[in-house]
């Protein structure tokens, strides 16, 4: 795999996100290893975005990054 950067990370997220999940895993670990080159603590997030952009779909996406070692905020 290619080095990716946080930004391309996040959209691979997205696009994984509206396509049902599709390949996730693999996302949240190339964001993760992005993180860790560049620096970045916190994987942010827009809200608008999201698949479900509601209160309860950000806490069931926030508690699912964090099982993969992956903290995160919205904006």
């Amino acid at each position: 795999m290619s080095e990716i950067t946080v930004s391309q990370a996040t959209d691979a997220i997205y696009t994984s996100l509206e396509n049902d999940n599709e390949d996730l895993d693999l996302h949240i670990a190339a964001l993760k290893a992005a993180m860790a080159r560049e620096g970045i603590k916190e994987a942010v997030f827009e809200t608008s975005k999201l698949a479900q952009p509601n209160r309860q779909g950000r806490k069931l996406m926030q508690a699912y990054f964090r099982k993969k070692g992956v903290a995160t905020s919205f904006k």
